[in-house]
């Protein structure tokens, strides 16, 4: 009985150590890394493939599937689609003469940043929420320390930690529902784009997080 207890505390602990793990690492790898160690950025495929390896994940578990994917864009869609009306009405009371919706839907910075969102969202999904889904039997407490890894990530853009943190909580909730992340990748790219639309780049510095938002000109 005692050795059975330990396993399952050990069950519980190592997910819950890797997904506070990877974060610090991309947030190591944002404040110093990236800009003094080279080809760093390898870490995250050799740890991402390591890791879904060794958790036996699957693509179903990862998130990575079609067979659901009108029921998981339809419940996405009823969380986000009124984010993405309340950022438009934000941005045309800001005065969202400042960007133009044009410029933000170029296919070519829409698509380019939907790649970044997917990848964006292995880690936090695939990775992040499947081990704290893994470390805790409350749903709704990964979806908060999710949240809450996405936006410290987004430090210290006063935009983008808050819209972050609430944006991260939602969609690792829905990913605890629904298991598909190809839903949630579009709709982070376009209410990522509408965030970059509505507030003034003096706040959000062209949406840089790390040392980069005070390396941002004019600043």
């Amino acid at each position: 009985m005692i050795s059975l207890a330990v396993t399952n505390k050990t069950a519980r602990i190592l997910p819950l150590v890797e997904a506070f793990g990877f974060a610090g690492f991309i947030a190591w790898f944002i404040w110093q890394l990236q800009d003094s160690v080279r080809y760093v950025w390898l870490v995250f495929p050799v740890w991402l493939i390591a890791s879904f390896l060794l958790n036996s994940d699957t693509p179903q578990t990862l998130g990575w599937r079609v067979d659901n994917l009108w029921s998981a864009t339809k419940r996405a869609s009823m969380v986000f689609l009124p984010c993405s009306l309340a950022i438009v009405v934000v941005g045309f009371l800001l005065g969202g003469e400042h960007h133009t919706l044009q410029h933000v839907l170029l296919p070519s910075r829409f698509f380019g940043y939907m790649a970044f969102c997917l990848l964006q969202q292995v880690g936090l999904s695939s990775l992040v929420t499947n081990r704290l889904l893994a470390a805790t039997d409350s749903p709704l407490r990964a979806s908060f320390i999710a949240g809450l890894l996405f936006a410290l990530l987004h430090w210290p853009n006063p935009v983008l930690v808050p819209l972050t943190f609430v944006g991260g909580a939602l969609m690792a909730w829905l990913f605890w529902k629904e298991r598909n992340i190809l839903p949630l990748t579009v709709w982070q790219t376009i209410l990522g784009s509408l965030i970059w639309w509505a507030f003034p780049i003096a706040w959000h510095h062209s949406m840089r997080v790390g040392p980069g938002f005070y390396h941002f000109p004019g600043y």
